[in-house]
């Protein structure tokens, strides 16, 4: 399989190429040339499907033409030693609970993924070196070595790739993460690792994490000198994997004999994570509608609206890890499109919540159905109550634990978090971070020297 950039001016590259760089050399995101519709055998089957098995079928189309069988069924199964129940809320809707994994975050789906492909990719080039020129066999750490990720966080993502790539062997990973602006707990989750993980504490935005990451794939001296990857969702080995818990989803409906008409809810930030159910979507899997929640960084919501995508600095709200002014993933979305702002609302409506509005929603449904949300999952969850029709199944992506926002959440519901003992092993661990400014040449300054 090949992959072209949204700005079409880079060559193809290979899956590998991909993954390894990150971002097109012409500052694009990476596509698939294919997305191939999964046959109606597998979706007859579905219900009766494993997480695991479900997952493999979905990987082989992307990534089977590239990784052979064996292979790609461990990476795929050792990722996902983990469940992602759908459960009952209220009424027809209903959380698909994707916090049961390392971090307690659906991005550990991707994380884990991608750092077992690079894995891989790193044991595939050793093995070659090892092969090829046995006089090479002291350099072969050595050659692995060269694999820096670079990712900037909002949040969750910062901690499920540290803890996704913790101790990969060849790959040192740098989170960047704005200071003050991410949960005590979220912090926590990654900047007391060490080993292979860096943290830098930028002095900004998210947006500021993202735009230094950026442009650090664009500086050719900085690449000369290291070889860099990222692990956002900007990465096809990052946003992809996402897929496989749309049709796990599907799978658990289906068992209820409530997969007909089909509504999916994603809280949004950076729009990887609804880009992979779209991506589910032209692969076959009957979903009726998606609905993208935003908090007070509505610009998808106002480009449905309009026609005219018009980012801007993110604000903080207590729904952090969706504070993003200009989600890269619009990209992808568009290019999946043909740039038809009538396709792309066709099938996506929005939602729009302010932090009261996220406080009310927790509240409330905590005290009217004693399920938990976080506030993530509150916008989805909203969004669904006020916009689902009477026929129609809600589904919302109920994206991490409410404990990881565990300050905000006591305050709403008046009531005690229980912490999981994952979160409390982290909170025990010691801060380690590196003060890290905004500008640009302060951050190729320091990798430079690494």
């Amino acid at each position: 399989m090949q992959y072209y950039s949204t700005n079409r001016q880079a060559p193809m590259a290979s899956l590998e190429e991909a993954v390894v760089r990150g971002l097109a050399t012409d500052k694009g995101l990476y596509m698939p040339e294919r997305i191939k519709a999964l046959p109606k055998e597998f979706f007859d089957g579905i219900a009766g499907m494993s997480f695991q098995e479900i997952a493999y079928h979905v990987a082989d189309a992307f990534f089977g033409e590239d990784i052979p069988a064996e292979d790609l069924k461990r990476i795929v199964y050792d990722t996902l030693a983990f469940d992602a129940p759908v459960v009952h809320v209220d009424g027809n809707i209903h959380s698909l609970e994707l916090y049961h994994g390392p971090t307690l975050a659906f991005k550990d789906v991707g994380a884990r993924f991608m750092a077992r492909l690079l894995g891989y990719f790193n044991g595939q080039h050793a093995a070659s070196a090892m092969t090829e020129a046995p006089s090479l066999r002291g350099r072969v750490g050595e050659k692995a070595s060269l694999v820096n990720v670079l990712v900037a966080t909002s949040g969750d993502t910062g901690s499920a790739v540290a803890n996704g790539f913790l101790g990969v062997e060849g790959i040192h990973v740098y989170v960047l993460y704005p200071k003050g602006k991410v949960s005590a707990i979220q912090e926590c989750q990654f900047t007391t690792l060490g080993q292979n993980v860096t943290a830098l504490e930028v002095d900004g935005v998210f947006d500021d994490c993202q735009r230094l990451v950026k442009s650090a794939f664009m500086d050719d001296e900085l690449n000369a000198h290291i070889r860099l990857t990222s692990a956002n969702s900007i990465n096809v080995a990052r946003f992809l994997p996402q897929a496989f818990y749309y049709f796990y989803a599907y799978a658990q409906m289906k068992r209820q004999g409530k997969e007909g008409e089909l509504v999916i809810c994603v809280p949004s930030g950076n729009f990887g994570n609804i880009c992979a159910g779209l991506f589910a979507h032209r692969m076959g899997l009957p979903i009726k509608r998606f609905i993208a929640a935003n908090n007070s960084n509505d610009i998808f919501y106002q480009y449905l609206l309009t026609g005219e995508y018009l980012p801007r600095p993110s604000v903080q709200t207590i729904a952090n890890a969706m504070d993003v002014g200009d989600p890269s993933n619009f990209a992808r979305i568009l290019d999946l499109y043909g740039h038809s702002h009538a396709e792309i609302s066709g099938l996506i409506s929005g939602a729009a919540y302010s932090d009261e509005q996220i406080a009310e929603t927790l509240k409330d449904t905590y005290h009217r159905t004693g399920y938990l949300l976080d506030p993530h999952g509150a916008c989805g969850y909203r969004a669904l109550r006020e916009g689902l029709q009477p026929t129609e199944q809600g589904l919302f992506l109920e994206t991490a634990h409410p404990a990881k926002f565990r300050d905000t959440v006591e305050a709403i519901t008046g009531d005690a978090v229980v912490v999981p003992e994952k979160l409390q092993t982290f909170m025990r661990g010691t801060k380690l971070s590196v003060p890290m400014t905004a500008q640009f040449d302060d951050f190729k300054a320091y990798l430079m020297s690494v």
